[in-house]
């Protein structure tokens, strides 16, 4: 806040629109100018001027080039980029873009004193929420300070980048029309025209291959009658073409101009041009002739009619004066503004020349160097004074750049005139206006100078920390209502005593007060956490930091201390070392329960084997001699009883592959897929030959680190469900496909981009299932289809799933009813 004697000094930033207003409400006490009432004189004489002009400016001011400019420049920084960030910040970091370029021009004006002018100079910068290439006409003057040294930069500009942009397109365009001649040319050469043959008397029509595609763009030959080929033409221009053979017929040649509808609906020019011949009797016989395709000349004529409309629009309504001249300097085009500028007409400035505008005393030097740019080829540029239609002269910036062709040729001049009255005269009213305000600004230096040495700020009303002002001996002078809160003590009873008082006994006997004051005066900031006192005599957990107060001549006079109260957050994360030590704990048993689960299903499922054989033996003997001798019910029986032990074998060797995967320890080894797959297929190969399945192998790469007879166990695993779930009346077709990448061309979010993963893919073309199911079929016993249709313990994919989690790895599985299913499978390569 600043006191009512301190803001009657900042009328300067009254007005000034919403730069004046971003100025007087932006917090300046951490920036190196200080806050506005402390600014010199010389500073604020300058901002008043330039917040109240209509014209684009800028300032750069100090040893830091602090950034200031006015509601008028703002236009030219755009929307999403420098603006308002930049105001008080340093050039260097606001226009580090192009920083290289503006540099050298600030140190002349800074260093030498002198003044610069850049025209349709590329500065690209920030904004729009991009970069953007922009063309900029600017003009830097010195701001000379109280000694009568630069002190800042002022700035005026324009943005000019439409104006340069018209001109490079109309270069392009005449560059563009010389190619396309050149082009022309060659096909001319080539004979790329179409020929063609009617006979007047049957009208029948021959023609060659180029005279369909031009005709109707066909690009291979065919027989079309001579009414098929008019067909193309456009119904618009059918009179232009009658009249046309209708002439031809009376003076011998044919020559006209049509457009053509092409097979694919495209419209396109032509130009046909022929003769006729006459039999004995004087009759026309037959016309020879040749059509070309005129459609690209017909499109670069109006590219360059539209170009030159573009330019003369775009200059009339820049406020420059445009013009443009021949290669010999004689001027030919002039835009709007010269004429208003001017007052005179077209007919005028032919007539009387356009130097007659120019002042007597000017025009000497304006033909000199008009003259020697037209000889040299070089820029032509100068500063002269011109009338204006109520008969003032005025400063005019003027500059000519040759336009040339694809080999240096100039073909024309462009050039534009600048009023400068402005700038010109504006250097002299801020030099004025500096000195009479000196005065002023000795008086404010001596004001502030006796309030600067007592002025302190108190953030009184912060809750969450406790800020303190201690001296240089630790003694407490004031504090905040934060303090207050957390240390318990009322302002009157703990000013005037030591901030020891807040740390506990053994702190205090080891002297910890003392040592953070010697380290914030010898490193100028110090931090330490531990428990403090309270006046109740409670703990509470303190994050510290205590800054060190230096004077004028950097000693150190007293020192801040900064306190908030981290209680909770220490309590907190106590807790949650306490409930790693105990989940770590619970870890451990969880382990060895799994260690006692897994050798419990292994023993019980080897346990089972013994009695299971001697049933399926014992039913094996009566097969063979008693089972004639059984009723048609005990036949039936003994067979449900022969599957349902089949069921049972089949369940145990699934709960020992399931228990292998769990206990087996997982040691990777290089290995060869192409081996392992072959070893699958090859073990089921009385399958496949009866369901007479088709098995597709793509991009197998090969050699990664598995456990071979896991990845064995899951490919036979998959490959059976696949021949065990295939549509009836359907060969199996099943496709295998394993390729080596990186997580980021996988397509899958779930995978660590920059690591390298195994994809195996294995798609069928079998009885599929519903999406919803795609998690639940991973479980063990899980079947989405009863034992009496496919036969199976429902424990085959809980066992990939368990292989492919012993490899760090995932696998998901997508289908459709009817159209098949497709796992894909990933882990990481190890090497």
């Amino acid at each position: 806040m600043h006191s009512k004697s301190t803001n009657s000094f900042l009328q300067f930033l009254a007005g000034g629109g919403e730069m004046g207003k971003l100025i007087r409400e932006k917090d300046w006490s951490k920036n190196k100018l200080g806050t506005p009432d402390t600014w010199p004189q010389s500073l604020r004489t300058t901002l008043s001027i330039i917040l109240n002009s209509k014209f684009p400016m800028f300032l750069f001011w100090g040893p830091e080039l602090i950034c200031f400019y006015n509601d008028a420049y703002l236009p030219s920084l755009g929307n999403d980029g420098k603006h308002p960030a930049m105001l008080g910040g340093r050039a260097e970091i606001h226009w580090k873009e192009i920083w290289k370029d503006i540099k050298p021009l600030l140190n002349q004006v800074l260093e030498k004193g002198e003044s610069t002018w850049n025209e349709d100079l590329l500065l690209p910068f920030y904004r729009n929420g991009k970069m953007e290439d922009i063309y900029w006409t600017f003009s830097y003057s010195p701001v000379h300070d109280e000694s009568g040294k630069p002190a800042g930069v002022f700035t005026t500009c324009f943005e000019t980048t439409e104006k340069v942009n018209v001109l490079k397109e109309l270069h392009k365009s005449n560059q563009e029309y010389k190619k396309y001649e050149d082009k022309l040319n060659i096909i001319i050469d080539a004979s790329e025209l179409g020929t063609w043959e009617l006979d007047l008397k049957t009208m029948d029509a021959t023609y060659s291959d180029r005279y369909l595609e031009i005709i109707g763009g066909y690009k291979e030959p065919i027989k079309l009658t001579h009414e098929h080929l008019l067909a193309h033409l456009h119904p618009d221009d059918l009179e232009i073409r009658k009249k046309a053979f209708s002439n031809a017929i009376n003076n011998g040649y044919l020559s006209y101009e049509a457009r053509v509808i092409w097979k694919d609906g495209s419209i396109h020019w032509m130009e046909g041009k022929g003769k006729v011949f006459y039999d004995v009797t004087g009759q026309a016989e037959k016309m020879i002739g040749t059509i070309r395709d005129t459609t690209r000349e017909r499109n670069n004529q109006m590219l360059l009619i539209e170009n030159e409309r573009k330019f003369r629009l775009l200059s009339d309504s820049m406020p420059q004066q445009i013009w443009t001249s021949d290669t010999e300097g004689n001027l030919n085009y002039y835009n709007k503004s010269v004429f208003e500028y001017s007052g005179l007409s077209l007919k005028d400035l032919y007539e009387k020349s356009w130097l007659d505008i120019v002042h007597p005393d000017d025009k000497d030097e304006n033909i000199k160097k008009w003259a020697h740019s037209i000889t040299t080829r070089q820029d032509f540029l100068i500063e002269h004074r011109f009338r204006r239609y109520d008969g003032e002269y005025r400063w005019q910036l003027s500059r000519a750049i040759p336009q040339r062709d694809e080999d240096g040729k100039i073909q024309m001049w462009v050039g534009s005139s600048t009023d400068i009255q402005d700038q010109k005269t504006f250097s002299i009213l801020l030099e004025k206006q500096v000195k009479e305000r000196t005065k002023e600004l000795n008086l404010l230096n001596e004001i502030l100078k006796e309030s600067e040495e007592r002025y302190h700020l108190m953030v009184g009303e912060v809750q969450d920390y406790a800020i303190l002002y201690l001296s240089k001996q630790g003694i407490i002078e004031n504090w905040n209502k934060g303090a207050e809160r957390i240390k318990g003590y009322r302002t009157e009873e703990i000013v005037g005593k030591s901030f020891s008082n807040f740390y506990t006994a053994e702190d205090r006997q080891n002297n910890l007060p003392q040592f953070l004051l010697d380290q914030a005066s010898k490193h100028g900031r110090y931090g330490q956490e531990g428990w403090r006192v309270r006046k109740d005599g409670s703990l509470f957990w303190a994050n510290v930091v205590i800054t060190a107060i230096h004077n004028e001549i950097d000693e150190v006079i007293g020192f801040s201390k900064v306190t908030h109260d981290l209680t909770a957050k220490k309590d907190a994360d106590d807790k949650l070392k306490l409930n790693a030590i105990e989940l770590k704990q619970k870890n451990l048993e969880l382990e060895e329960m799994n260690k006692e689960l897994q050798s419990f299903a292994y023993i019980s499922s080897h346990d089972l084997q013994e009695p299971l054989r001697k049933i399926q033996t014992f039913s094996n003997q009566i097969i063979e001699k008693e089972f004639d001798n059984l009723s048609e019910n005990g036949k039936d029986r003994f067979k449900r009883m022969q599957n349902a032990a089949q069921r049972m074998q089949t369940l145990i060797n699934d709960l020992l592959a399931y228990s292998r995967t769990n206990t087996q320890d997982v040691v990777l080894t290089k290995t060869d897929l192409n081996i392992i797959i072959k070893d699958v297929i090859e073990d089921l190969q009385e399958e496949i030959q009866e369901k007479k399945a088709t098995i597709e192998i793509e991009q197998v790469e090969s050699d990664v680190f598995i456990v071979p007879f896991q990845i064995h166990q899951l490919l036979f695993n998959l490959l059976s469900n696949s021949l065990k779930f295939s549509l009836e009346n359907f060969p199996p077709i099943i496709k295998i496909k394993c390729n080596i990448n990186k997580g980021e061309k996988l397509n899958n979010a779930a995978l660590d981009k920059e690591t390298k993963y195994c994809h195996i893919r294995f798609s069928d073309n079998g009885i599929g299932f519903d999406q919803q199911y795609s998690d639940k079929i991973f479980e063990v016993f899980q079947r989405l289809h009863g034992r009496e249709v496919y036969q199976g313990t429902g424990i085959g994919l809980a066992i990939v799933k368990k292989i492919i989690d012993n490899h760090k790895g995932f696998i998901t599985a997508s289908g459709e009813p009817n159209k098949g299913a497709t796992f894909d499978i990933y882990f990481p390569v190890n090497s």
